[in-house]
């Protein structure tokens, strides 16, 4: 049997892209086999570190140790601050599952099949996870066909679309989007994924593979499935593993499902050559193995090294998107962002566009008000002309307040749950002020007596708008119509 190579710790190979440092001690303190070593780990970094000075990273992993050492690090002065940390990261992971699970349930109802991913599939396959597995989000995935239900369950649940565009966009868009983002009240926030990876990691086969592998769960009373042990494993590698650690709790995650002892390690290897994820799953398991004792069979380790060996060019620029942040010099944060931009024109690619975006284009212009001025309204309708004629071009000024900041102004045009055009403009200068907007272009009336809607819309929605310069730089700018004149096309 071919033994696994030595692993460089310097650049290209996988062991320069290992976390080192505190971060290294914090993965240590979460995973050694060894528990005596665990725990002098976790309070070397106690002595060293500050809970209240490090992110949310950190505090991620902050909840795993307590959770694994408990009063065993009661002798130590931080302890009473690491046990808040972790009562606080439980109470809102518990309240976001709360708010989710009513639609979830609905979904189901529905005749959806919810997968849960990520840290939310974990907490369904053991419910004592959640103490030390922060799941503030909970990451849900449908098939394609389901994602208009499950969108429906949202939207009249009161979920927020946190792009800012309105639901009646959004609908009619959803074959095109691989997953969006809601949140509702103050803890409630649900990715929904049509596409278990993103556009930089596609294969149609193993979209619908990752189905027939998926197992039965519960998320509290939520007949669920989740992925297999290997799926688990690949998926977490997709979506951490080439994000310079922004968190790092999914080590643990991939670390529990190997330990779980049911990998079929022959799909693993399957669905990281499918994905092209074979160099940040070298970097992965060479540190959960050699690093931190792991235990990942030898021969699927030479399999993986031997797999991201032959990656070429892309071998160097998967090994510095894994790569920390916090060990990034001047000249790793250029090269790495040049990479990163890279896979992210090809993450973020649409899958079909169902529905061509219509967007009017504003031109800043002078213009006197006539009349009585009217108020300024986040929405207003505007009177359809009478007559049998479908096709219009419609001719709107708006006068908007803008506030001295550099912003795109949003807004839409719907019809009951139709929408019929975005109206955008660019605001380059930070002068601010009254601007007078012209926006112009071609509609359809459908004449079933559902009035044209012209709305304000946030660039994107915030939870709580109580910070001034969010709301000035993304909100939603109240507008005064100052005419609206429909014309025959042609």
């Amino acid at each position: 049997m071919a033994k696994i190579r030595r692993i460089g710790r310097r650049f290209p190979d996988y062991g320069w892209s290992w976390p080192t440092g505190s971060l290294d001690q914090l993965l240590k303190a979460a995973l050694l086999p060894d528990e005596e070593a665990a725990r002098l780990c976790a309070e070397r970094w106690l002595d060293e570190n500050d809970i209240d000075h490090v992110s949310f990273r950190e505090h991620r992993l902050l909840a795993a140790i307590s959770d694994r050492f408990g009063r065993k690090l009661a002798g130590h002065a931080a302890y009473p601050r690491l046990v808040g940390l972790q009562k606080m990261l439980w109470t809102k992971s518990r309240m976001a599952m709360r708010e989710a699970e009513p639609a979830l349930k609905a979904m189901v109802d529905a005749g959806c099949t919810v997968m849960l991913i990520k840290g939310a599939s974990r907490i369904a396959l053991d419910a004592a996870a959640q103490r030390g597995r922060v799941a503030h989000d909970i990451d849900i995935l449908v098939r394609p066909d389901d994602m208009q239900p499950a969108f429906d369950v949202l939207r009249d649940r009161g979920w927020q679309i946190a792009t800012g565009v309105s639901p009646q966009y959004l609908r009619t868009r959803l074959a095109s989007l691989r997953s969006m983002n809601f949140f509702k009240g103050n803890y409630g926030d649900i990715d929904l994924h049509q596409l278990a990876y993103d556009g930089s990691q596609q294969n149609a086969e193993d979209d619908l593979a990752i189905w027939h592998r998926a197992i039965a769960a519960k998320f509290s009373d939520v007949g669920v499935v989740v992925p297999s042990p290997a799926d688990r494993i690949a998926l977490a590698i997709a979506h951490g593993g080439l994000d310079a650690h922004t968190h790092s709790d999914w080590l643990v995650d991939c670390a529990v499902a190997i330990e779980g002892g049911d990998v079929d390690w022959g799909i693993f290897l399957d669905v990281i050559a499918r994905r092209g994820l074979a160099v940040a799953a070298a970097v992965a398991l060479s540190y959960l193995a050699l690093e931190i004792g792991i235990a990942v069979p030898e021969a699927i380790l030479t399999k993986v090294v031997d797999m991201a060996d032959r990656r070429g060019a892309a071998r160097l620029s998967s090994v510095l998107q894994a790569k920390p942040r916090t060990d990034f010099g001047p000249l790793t944060w250029l090269s790495r962002g040049f990479a990163k931009q890279l896979r992210l024109r090809r993450k973020k690619g649409r899958l079909k566009q169902t529905e061509p975006d219509i967007v009017w284009r504003g031109k800043s212009m002078t213009a006197k008000a006539t009349g009585a001025p009217a108020p300024f309204v986040l929405s207003q309708a505007l009177d359809e002309p009478q007559g049998e004629i479908s096709e219009m071009m419609l001719d709107l000024v708006v006068r908007i307040v803008v506030p001295p900041v550099r912003r795109r102004i949003e807004m839409e045009i719907n019809a009951g749950d139709r929408h019929v055009a975005r109206l955008r403009s660019m605001m380059i200068g930070r002068s601010g002020g009254e601007r007078m907007l012209r926006f112009r272009g071609k509609l359809m009336l459908d004449r079933t007596g559902q009035a044209l809607v012209l709305e304000a819309r946030p660039s994107r929605q915030f939870r709580v708008w109580d910070n001034e310069q969010a709301v000035a730089t993304y909100g939603a700018l109240p507008f005064q119509l100052v005419s609206a004149k429909f014309s025959p096309t042609g």
